[in-house]
């Protein structure tokens, strides 16, 4: 009998001001909560050990995003995803972080974008959602692409991730 996989406790704070009561989103929060925890465990391993793990994450359109883009990276247009982290350098600790949860940062997509490059690549909004998701997230984990080859890398691991959850991308 297969073990039943120990997953990290993913607290996810879902900002949902794109779909309505009418529209639901075509995720719902506990999907978004595993498929963060499933990638966690798989890259996390330079964390600190914590209780758990915290972030945020709005799906939002074209003009809020650009508002963000603008404040935070001067840049007046709309973007497609926006991360945030709440650890900027080296993690100082060096026992368990056993009494609150580590907060990773925040995440923004916009759906406008999303729907856009979704329709632009043929494939379904609920994978483009996934895959800005996928790579807001590891942006919160450290990985940045200031040039081709680290992009190329990002790419790959944000494609093996999509994986790890059930999707399928056949091309960067």
């Amino acid at each position: 009998m297969a073990e039943m996989e120990s997953l990290p406790v993913v607290t996810l704070y879902l900002e949902d001001h794109f779909f309505g009561d009418s529209n639901p989103s075509p995720i719902e929060s506990q999907r978004w909560q595993s498929w963060f925890a499933r990638w966690l465990k798989d890259l996390g391993g330079k964390l600190p050990e914590a209780v758990g793990y915290e972030l945020s994450l709005r799906l939002t359109g074209d003009r809020a995003i650009q508002t963000f883009n603008a404040q935070y990276r001067q840049k007046d247009q709309p973007t497609d995803v926006l991360a945030f982290a709440a650890l900027e350098s080296e993690f100082p600790y060096s026992s368990p972080l056993d009494s609150e949860p580590l907060y990773l940062g925040d995440l923004i997509i916009s759906v406008e974008t999303a729907q856009r490059q979704a329709q632009q690549q043929s494939h379904p909004l609920t994978t483009e959602l996934v895959w800005l998701a996928s790579h807001g997230f590891l942006h919160l984990l450290g990985w940045d692409h200031p040039d081709e080859e680290s992009l190329l890398r990002m790419l790959s691991q944000q494609k093996k991730c999509l994986e790890k959850v059930g999707f399928v991308i056949t091309d960067l």
